[in-house]
């Protein structure tokens, strides 16, 4: 792995010409969303802090903002702080701030945070679930929101994100993925009851980040992964059954802001990709993972592309940690004329870029003509 390139220039008046740039970030990602081209595919980047570090660096030790500048990247991200108690239990686990028990964990190229126990793991009945200490709104504050936001438009008009979260994925992680799935058959009421309060606290949550924002947040990024490589987690009658009702409710809240809706599931999630327009009303699927089974984006363009718009879809298994430059391109290229024609497409990353991609690679993803045709 190379940190630097010297046929790469860190000055983006270097860098190949992306397109006439006649569009605005935020115009030209709103325009994508519309299912209308725009003057180029408008792009996100995606990246674990050990990638931000090195292109940070190789930039010339820049702040983040100006390697998505050089990058010429349209979204950004914004987030309230975490001023919630910072617990850490014995072992070195650390309480994430929704609760769930963390542990670091080394490997090759990094760190990651592993799941090292469940605090409802013994929970045996709803009153277990109401009884236990539940992260507080207020643990986030959202006074910062508009000060974030300015500082954000002092470098350009772009379009502005937030990540709330997931329904799904946070509860299990509060239980544990097996015991959450036995219970849903066995014993409902447990992950129901998990999933009604974390529902509760993101209504309270998004609520207040929007009202902060003060209209300039665009989009409210949701997630749950519901699909592995080959098929889906659970059946969809029981994700029909106890997810789709919570997600439903927190939605009706979200769309009650004149904001966008991406979700997000990793894997094979072709099956649900009907009932997240239908049911979920998103308006961007994210991840779109190439490699997953079915997951074949010229029919899902083809099937889902009038009424959905996608973000994502650049091979992280593969084709970035292991591909040559010219493979990155050529994808890059692909995804643009399938997914972008007509509108309706981010690029980015499948999921995050892992630090075992080259620096080459992350490069020529970002420096590949966004063109369509």
């Amino acid at each position: 792995m190379t940190s630097s390139n010297p046929g790469f220039s860190a000055s983006p008046e270097d860098w190949p010409d992306l397109g006439p740039g006649n569009m605005s970030p935020r115009e030209r990602v709103y325009t994508a969303l519309s299912h209308r081209e725009p003057d180029r595919v408008p792009a996100d980047l995606w990246a674990v802090p050990e990638v931000r570090e090195r292109l940070q660096h190789y930039f010339g030790g820049v702040s983040w903002e100006k390697v998505l500048q050089c990058l010429q990247v349209d979204v950004r991200w914004v987030a309230p702080d975490y001023v919630g108690p910072q617990r850490t239990l014995p072992g070195g686990i650390t309480v994430a701030p929704y609760g769930s028990w963390r542990k670091t964990q080394q490997h090759g190229f990094g760190s990651y945070e592993e799941y090292a126990g469940y605090p409802l793991a013994d929970a045996r009945s709803a009153a277990d679930v109401h009884g236990w200490d539940w992260p507080r709104t207020e643990y986030w504050d959202t006074s910062t929101i508009p000060d974030k936001l300015a500082e954000l438009d002092t470098e350009g008009d772009y379009f502005i994100c937030y990540d709330l979260g997931g329904i799904f994925e946070r509860s299990w992680g509060l239980q544990g993925l097996e015991r959450f799935l036995i219970d849903l058959v066995e014993n409902p009421g447990v992950p129901c009851a998990i999933m009604d309060h974390m529902t509760d606290l993101y209504i309270d949550n998004v609520t207040r980040v929007l009202k902060a924002g003060a209209g300039r947040i665009d989009i409210v990024y949701t997630w749950d992964d519901l699909a592995h490589q080959h098929g889906l987690i659970m059946s969809p009658a029981m994700w029909r059954k106890y997810i789709v009702p919570r997600h439903q409710r927190l939605n009706v809240v979200i769309r009650a802001f004149d904001v966008k809706l991406m979700y997000h599931s990793c894997g094979a999630i072709y099956p649900l990709i009907g009932d997240l327009v239908r049911d979920l009303g998103i308006d961007v699927l994210q991840s779109l993972q190439p490699r997953a089974a079915d997951m074949d984006m010229q029919r899902i363009k083809e099937e889902f592309g009038r009424r959905l718009a996608f973000h994502g879809g650049v091979d992280i298994q593969r084709t970035l940690p292991h591909g040559t430059p010219e493979e990155v391109s050529a994808e890059v290229h692909e995804r643009c004329t399938v997914l972008g024609r007509g509108g309706g497409y981010i690029l980015a990353a499948a999921h995050y870029i892992q630090n075992d991609t080259p620096m080459e690679n992350i490069l020529a993803m970002y420096r590949t003509p966004r063109e369509t045709t």
